[in-house]
């Protein structure tokens, strides 16, 4: 068997990076149309305005929680806990919405805020694997939600809190406006900032990045705090949306925010990523459930799709030479 020379080695690897780059870069934008048209073909209803309105709504929560995936995930670390993240923030903001009205959204962003600083230090400063130290902290916060609700839903009567996050402004849900302007927001800061910068050198290489000089604690703990501070305001819409505190409330979100950033092109393996692509995947997984309802599919057969979905993003995105041994 003939082998290749090295010339020809090197431009066959050079032409299988490129196909990945592209196949990354038009992956989500590809399903989206797919789904779209799919799901246009077998429900007259999908292609309506009133069910685009919809979609905004529902995808508003998603798309906050999984922008501060992003982060996370482009840095090479994962956070699970950004589900009961939620539930703490909107406990937050139901108990204060009475006496501060549309000023809870404060307590609900601060709650996020410090319970992501506190992933962060154990990231950090404890050098505990990302996965374990959220994974026992999805626990935690889901724990002090039960422990002050007792399983029962804390109102929210304040109207002025349900009408800015649960409101509409021109028939646009102020969820999605609010959900868009976070999305600019955080492009502008992975893409134009220093932190942004720094976030993506950790997740390129955590030892190089040290070597350039990158405080990488610091970043790691700003990291998870921005995390944080989004599913905190993810907290604050869901509350609204449903006009009360539950201990439910997030309860599966991590993954479907994994799930949107990954399926939006964004590799587990770090490095790279953006948040144009977060937004397309949370549009895609909120569309895929919006869809699969209206044409009446199964809600276990819906978990099966999205998980099968996942799989596929992960196996077409994944960078293989990075990772090195797969296990």
């Amino acid at each position: 068997m003939t082998e290749l020379a090295p010339s020809q080695s090197r431009h066959r690897k050079t032409a299988q990076r490129r196909t990945a780059t592209t196949l990354r870069a038009y992956f989500p934008i590809l399903l989206l149309v797919a789904i779209c048209v799919v799901f246009s073909l077998m429900s007259g209803r999908f292609l309506t305005v009133t069910n685009l309105f919809l979609v905004l709504q529902q995808s508003a929560v998603l798309l906050v929680t999984a922008l501060g995936m992003t982060f996370v995930i482009v840095a090479g670390s994962i956070d699970l806990s950004v589900g009961s993240t939620v539930a703490l923030a909107a406990l937050a903001a139901a108990m204060a919405s009475n006496g501060l009205g549309v000023l809870a959204v404060v307590p609900a962003i601060l709650a996020g805020i410090l319970a992501g600083a506190l992933n962060g230090v154990l990231v950090a400063w404890g050098k505990v694997p990302s996965f374990i130290v959220t994974l026992g902290a999805m626990v935690v916060y889901r724990g002090v939600v039960l422990l002050f609700t007792k399983g029962a839903p804390v109102s929210i009567l304040d109207e002025g809190f349900l009408d800015v996050f649960g409101g509409d402004t021109l028939g646009i849900p102020n969820a999605a406006i609010l959900s868009l302007g976070a999305a600019l927001l955080c492009h502008i800061a992975l893409t134009r900032s220093v932190f942004g910068r720094e976030v993506k050198a950790i997740g390129g290489g955590e030892r190089v990045a040290e070597l350039t000089g990158i405080r990488v604690p610091q970043v790691k703990l700003a990291m998870f705090a921005v995390a944080g501070m989004l599913a905190g305001l993810a907290g604050a819409l869901q509350a609204a949306r449903t006009m009360a505190a539950t201990s439910q409330l997030g309860e599966g979100l991590e993954l479907d925010a994994i799930a949107a950033v990954v399926v939006g092109g964004t590799p587990l393996t770090g490095g790279v990523g953006g948040v144009g692509g977060t937004v397309l995947g949370a549009l895609i997984i909120t569309i895929l459930s919006n869809g699969m309802n209206m044409i009446g599919v199964d809600p276990y057969l819906q978990n099966i799709a999205k998980g099968a979905i996942l799989v596929i993003a992960v196996f077409l995105t994944i960078d293989r030479e990075k990772i090195g041994v797969i296990k």
